[in-house]
């Protein structure tokens, strides 16, 4: 009898339910935060808290643990080497469920399954353009150009640079593609009056 022998099947064989609890692990180690069910979620939560907690460790045969689990070394030097120290204050809850509300389609209930300790993504700040700098230049050039009595000076109007002559674009004609044979000839027996001869 299987009393108190209760687990989250997520209405899976064996197998199928060994792999997507991985693959959902997996994903949170990789991304630190998923959009997925609440019964995937539950299902999976226990995977990754140990996990954790085998990298908190850090011993060999914690890796070769995490590795039987995982089945890839990058993953497995990203759990250990930054996820781990992270949690290192932390006894246990090492991650959260959010409830997000109800699917549409069917119904389910969706929940962002993620670690409590994220690593903050860094932003590069945007360098601004040189046309921008150059604005910017132009503008203080008047105030530059003063002379002692505080007074700008003027540029000349006459002094405009003489334009170039317009250069004369050749289109090239428009070459006619042969038209394709339907069915031997069968396409002016049956002419629309939109096709012209």
């Amino acid at each position: 009898m299987r009393h108190a022998k209760r687990r989250l099947q997520l209405n899976r064989f064996t197998s199928w339910h060994k792999a997507t609890v991985r693959s959902l692990a997996r994903n949170v180690i990789i991304n630190q935060s998923i959009r997925t069910t609440s019964a995937r979620a539950k299902a999976c939560r226990q995977t990754v808290e140990k996990l954790i907690s085998l990298a908190k460790d850090n011993t060999l045969f914690a890796r070769r643990r995490a590795q039987s689990i995982l089945g890839d070394h990058k993953l497995v030097a990203v759990l250990f080497n930054e996820i781990g120290p992270r949690f290192s204050k932390r006894a246990s809850g090492f991650t959260r469920i959010i409830n997000l509300g109800r699917r549409r389609g069917d119904d389910a209930e969706v929940v962002i399954f993620e670690l409590t300790e994220i690593k903050k993504k860094e932003t590069k700040k945007v360098k601004p353009a040189k046309a921008k700098d150059e604005r910017s230049q132009g503008a203080a050039l008047p105030e530059a150009e003063a002379g002692e009595s505080g007074q700008a000076k003027e540029k000349p109007a006459d002094e405009k640079k003489p334009e170039a002559p317009a250069k004369e674009k050749v289109i090239p004609a428009k070459e006619k593609k042969p038209q394709k044979k339907f069915i031997g000839g069968i396409r002016g027996i049956f002419r629309k009056k939109t096709d012209t001869p």
